[in-house]
């Protein structure tokens, strides 16, 4: 008997080799970085880390990217506390996403999210294309 976990797993195998990517294109001379996160109070160390990078290297410091996924993205609609971290974090040489595939699993719009943050359709597939674009991965 087959179990779900091997219908997900052909699902995603199809998707992946059927889907055109659609990742940015980047600089692969520089130091590029993508952390996948589920806890949205990580953006502060994310924060602090990504100012500590850009110091350390600024001539070879690219571009980091930090996408949000699973039920933390329930948390980030009208939290102050979120806010305040994305405000302290514009100083930062960070893009935000949140995957779209959570947005639609815990029910939460697009339009209640701050509007500096960008809706990626899938984070997983996102982060295997800036794999393959040579950033350094990291999940927390």
């Amino acid at each position: 008997m087959k179990t779900p976990i091997h219908y997900i797993t052909i699902l995603g195998l199809v998707l992946l080799s059927t889907i055109t990517l659609h990742a940015q294109h980047v600089n692969p001379e520089k130091h590029n970085y993508f952390i996948l996160s589920k806890n949205i109070q990580q953006l502060k160390p994310i924060t602090i880390t990504a100012h500590a990078l850009a110091e350390e290297d600024p001539k070879n410091h690219g571009e980091l990217h930090v996408v949000f996924c699973g039920k933390t993205v329930r948390d980030i609609p009208g939290s102050a506390f979120f806010n305040q971290l994305l405000e302290d974090s514009k100083s930062a040489p960070i893009k935000i996403f949140v995957c779209g595939l959570s947005l639609k699993k815990f029910n939460v719009t697009p339009d209640n999210l701050p509007e500096n943050i960008k809706v990626i359709d899938n984070g997983i597939l996102y982060a295997l294309q800036m794999k393959k674009q040579g950033f350094i991965t990291l999940t927390i």
